[in-house]
């Protein structure tokens, strides 16, 4: 059934029409959770740590699928919210087009550049390897995994959101049978992880392809599309924000890896993949609540229906706040299960992971705020006031505190760094909305 974004949205509406854009974030980030789980367990602590070396190298050229597919329906949103279906599934089907030829370009760079990067940022003897080895074999599916960033957000404002999380579904649980198979069963190791997560890419980043060349009844279909390097750069600008987001994430993971190389070693970026596994999964959902409830401000907005636009602003408030203080009592509690199930095998790893697991988990209070405020102004067309809160997010706060606070504070110091970014970000992000929300409309006017 096709959702229709030109109607009220209660509490239970707004939960069904965001449900399946959390579920499609958290199956994604299942990929690198699930080959973690059975590296860490059958493979050993070193390849283990090697997937966490890479991981963030891998992550950043896929980011390129977010910004193609916020970016983007956040103009093709707001062009059928003005009542041109034609334009939309024009910008729609150049859009995906470009999506796929960025992929394949980065997927080549990627392959030949993966283990230079990984040996220049520090791992070697075994560990560079298996950095090298791992990264190659990822980097070949990697237009397939951005084009399963692109389409997350356009099956929402296809008005066919349960079709992603049924695609992601799929892949997800494609992932975790092969890893079990290919790495449980058979002993492949990293090769067999790899392979999994491949197999998973082409089916998150096909699946769609097929879907829109059908005939099929979503809002949005594949036309002829003509190249049109205005609405790519406006898609581009628009969504740089959330490319700059998922990069930025990327580059405070390598930060934190050299920062525990130097005052841990090997274990330290080991406890760090445990607890970003967990910080992944709370990160997909404010990340899958913002892609979901995007378009919906975007439509709204090019109808200029301001009381329904304060209706959605004043509901995500709620869902980032409760979202936060449960995410936390969360973590707090299950820390030693976490940690049981990654790193049993080393007492020592598991009360490291355990001890720095709870003193990470305060972000969660304030994570979400900036992640929803940066996703709003995308929504809304503003590119440049996102792409400032993500980046001061990110690279300036989270970078910043993760160099300095353990001059201050010790190893400590780099499990504290992330709640004092988040707070600095969440500060910012508060002025831009009410500096700007009654221009914009989500906040009422006094």
């Amino acid at each position: 059934m096709t959702q229709d974004m030109a109607r009220h949205f209660s509490w239970g509406a707004l939960a069904r029409f965001t449900a399946p854009s959390i579920a499609m974030m958290i199956f994604t980030s299942i990929y690198g959770i699930v080959d973690g789980l059975f590296v860490s367990n059958f493979a050993g602590k070193t390849a283990f740590a090697a997937v966490n070396f890479v991981m963030p190298i891998i992550m950043i050229p896929s980011a390129v699928g977010f910004m193609i597919g916020t970016g983007g329906s956040a103009i093709v949103a707001k062009t059928r919210g003005e009542g041109d279906d034609a334009s939309a599934n024009r910008y729609f089907t150049m859009l995906v087009y470009a999506g796929a030829a960025l992929g394949v370009v980065l997927a080549a760079a990627g392959i030949f550049a993966a283990e230079p990067i990984c040996a220049l940022l520090g791992a070697q003897g075994q560990m560079l390897a298996d950095c090298g080895l791992y990264g190659r074999m990822i980097f070949v599916t990697l237009p397939f995994f951005v084009l399963q960033y692109v389409f997350q957000s356009f099956f929402v404002t296809a008005g066919k959101p349960q079709i992603g999380f049924f695609v992601v579904l799929i892949a997800g649980c494609m992932n975790i049978v092969l890893d079990a198979l290919l790495v449980g069963v058979f002993g492949m190791g990293l090769v067999g992880a790899a392979l999994a997560t491949n197999v998973s890419e082409v089916l998150g980043g096909g699946i769609p392809v097929i879907y829109f060349l059908r005939k099929n009844t979503s809002l949005l279909k594949f036309v002829r599309a003509p190249f049109e390097g205005r609405i790519l750069g406006r898609a581009c600008f628009n969504g740089m924000s959330e490319m700059v987001t998922n990069i930025a994430m990327s580059v405070v993971g390598v930060l934190y890896n050299l920062q525990l190389m130097r005052y841990i070693g090997e274990d330290g970026v080991a406890a760090y993949g445990v607890i970003m596994y967990v910080a992944m999964v709370f990160a997909a959902i404010f990340l899958g609540y913002s892609m979901g409830s995007s378009p919906l401000m975007s439509f709204q907005y090019g109808a200029q229906n301001r009381p329904e636009m304060q209706n959605l602003f004043r509901k995500s408030m709620v869902f980032v706040f409760v979202g936060g203080v449960v995410m936390l009592g969360l973590s707090e509690v299950s820390a030693p299960l976490v940690a049981d199930v990654f790193v049993s095998y080393d007492a020592a790893l598991h009360e490291l992971t355990v001890e720095s697991f709870r003193i990470y988990a305060v972000a969660y209070l304030f994570m979400g705020f900036s992640i929803y405020g940066s996703a709003l102004f995308t929504s809304l067309g503003n590119g440049v006031v996102s792409a400032v809160i993500a980046l001061l997010r990110s690279l300036l706060f989270e970078a910043g505190s993760v160099l300095l606070m353990p001059l201050i504070f010790g190893i400590q110091g780099i499990w504290l760094s992330i709640s004092v970014a988040e707070v600095a970000s969440l500060v910012v992000t508060l002025i831009f909305i009410f500096a700007l929300g009654r221009r914009y409309g989500f906040l009422r006017t006094p």
